[in-house]
């Protein structure tokens, strides 16, 4: 379903936790990372696209979130040729978006990458609010720095003024202190071989994993 000028009507998700940290996931088999998002299907609205892929991605159901805010009008960005289906080029130009903002009310454990048989993500983090850009797929940073930007209005005052972080990444001090506190996530301990292990006392929430920092360079 695309509009008058080849652009796919889709929504962006931007969940946040108690500690206005944002759900992070990386994208299955790849080193990107993104916000959850997808296509809205013929006589859905955004809203109800939103929930649905909400439910696929992330495994969540509408008790789980509140919604706090949504962009006031589409967001787009367009598809480089070389992602785009030979039989699609010509007429499919990108995506054109409504980025929703909402409020995790439940648990972490309720969060399951496996709610469907298509899963989306192969691991996923709370990160910080201002998300480090260079590890998204290039064509998507202008939409997601324009999401982030309007939103952020609804966060607490001293969120509103760190966009300034968006372009160059995380702060080195920062990557020490990005993962959630142990009750959330795995300890991450460095091996003698330089690669990362989970505490194994740790509990995961169903279906999801954890990586180093994309910035580190390990896999």
């Amino acid at each position: 379903m695309l509009d008058r000028d080849g652009f796919r009507p889709n929504v962006g998700i931007i969940l946040l936790n108690h500690k206005n940290q944002v759900f992070w996931g990386k994208r299955i088999r790849t080193h990107s990372w993104q916000f959850p998002q997808g296509g809205i299907d013929r006589g859905e609205s955004p809203e109800q696209a939103m929930f649905r892929e909400l439910h696929e991605e992330v495994g969540l159901k509408p008790n789980h979130v509140r919604v706090v805010a949504r962009t006031r009008d589409w967001l787009r960005y367009e598809v480089p040729d070389r992602y785009i289906r030979r039989d699609a080029r010509g007429h499919y130009k990108g995506q054109k978006q409504i980025w929703y903002l909402l409020q995790l009310v439940g648990h972490d454990w309720d969060l399951n990458l496996r709610a469907t048989d298509h899963p989306e993500f192969d691991a996923w983090r709370w990160n910080d609010y201002w998300v480090p850009l260079d590890v998204v797929v290039e064509f998507k940073r202008g939409v997601y720095e324009m999401a982030l930007t309007e939103l952020s209005r609804f966060l607490p005052r001293g969120e509103q003024h760190r966009n300034r972080y968006l372009r160059s990444g995380m702060r080195p001090r920062e990557l020490d202190t990005a993962l959630p506190p142990q009750h959330h996530t795995p300890a991450m301990h460095p091996s003698r071989t330089g690669s990362f292990r989970s505490n194994p006392g740790m509990e995961l929430p169903p279906g999801a994993s954890f990586d180093p920092d994309p910035q580190s360079g390990q896999a």
